[in-house]
């Protein structure tokens, strides 16, 4: 069997209406079951909103089954992925994850179900991941990095079995460790300062607790050398997200191999991040940061 693709979606009709076209260019839609969870409006000035993507999600065809949620709250970004896929892999033994505002490449779920199938059984490898940084340096076709990450991706049960949404238990843990400077590729990313500020209230973010989680446990996750994610929410349409490009990857036109990668931190891809991550420090940075913060309650 394929793995249910999992949507998070909320009130963005026509992001909405993109991610799941772009998802139907893939050749396995049909043979995969789609599960969508749409969130209930925070304000009564949203309810149109979700109402509009709603009526569009009951019109959905083109997966092998369409199941749909309808919150009765809004639960947020972080609660409903987290209680979302959470209900997915009690049901099934692996998830494919996207949120509203990701266009996948027409070779994202062959890579995903692909990998899903060759790793399924290597306990070191926590994920697969479809977007890749538009780093200047060329990268392995595929490589793997400590941690886990958050822009399309997929995973096994025992995989999610790991994740811990107590983000005081996973500060302490990084810093009894002394092991935030490596987190924080190697001081290049505020990744604890946003760990820090879940915890503090000033953000919700469920992929900051997922990232820990599989830092802390010395699990790997897998990513292609070009991009199968576009992620749509640097438009400025996110809360409280400005319009940024540096973010931006081309989406591949080629199938990405699957037979090169060794089950290893990949020190080159590292290096590529770090540096990608420090070039992009300053002023931009720090507004794409506090966007990105926001976008993830």
């Amino acid at each position: 069997m394929y793995a249910p693709i999992t949507l998070f979606t909320y009130a963005r009709l026509e992001h909405t209406r993109r991610s799941v076209e772009a998802l139907l260019r893939n050749r396995f839609a049909t043979e995969s079951d789609l599960i969508v969870f749409s969130d209930a409006a925070r304000t009564p000035e949203k309810r149109s909103d979700v109402e509009e993507v709603r009526a569009y999600l009951n019109t959905l065809k083109g997966f092998r089954t369409v199941t749909i949620h309808h919150r009765s709250r809004n639960f947020g970004l972080a609660e409903s992925i987290i209680q979302g896929v959470t209900e997915v892999l009690e049901q099934y033994e692996r998830v494919i994850v996207l949120e509203d505002d990701l266009i996948t490449s027409p070779y994202f779920l062959t890579y995903m179900n692909k990998a899903l199938d060759l790793y399924g059984e290597e306990e070191k490898v926590i994920s697969i991941h479809g977007y890749v940084y538009p780093v200047q340096i060329v990268l392995p076709e595929t490589f793997f990095l400590r941690g886990a990450d958050c822009w399309g991706w997929g995973t096994w049960r025992r995989g999610w079995n790991l994740f811990n949404s107590d983000g005081s238990f996973l500060l302490n843990e990084l810093k009894k460790y002394k092991q935030t400077y490596r987190f924080d590729f190697n001081g290049s990313y505020p990744y604890t300062r946003m760990l820090e500020d879940q915890i503090s209230g000033r953000n919700d973010s469920w992929a900051i607790r997922w990232y820990a989680s599989a830092f802390l446990a010395d699990k790997l996750t897998l990513y292609p050398s070009r991009s199968l994610v576009y992620h749509m929410g640097n438009d400025g349409s996110g809360m409280n997200f400005g319009e940024s490009s540096w973010l931006d990857s081309t989406l591949s036109e080629t199938p990405i191999d699957l037979s090169q990668a060794v089950v290893e931190p990949s020190i080159s891809a590292w290096n590529a991040f770090e540096a990608f991550f420090r070039q992009k420090k300053g002023g931009p940075f720090l507004r794409l940061f506090r966007g990105f913060l926001s976008a993830l309650r």
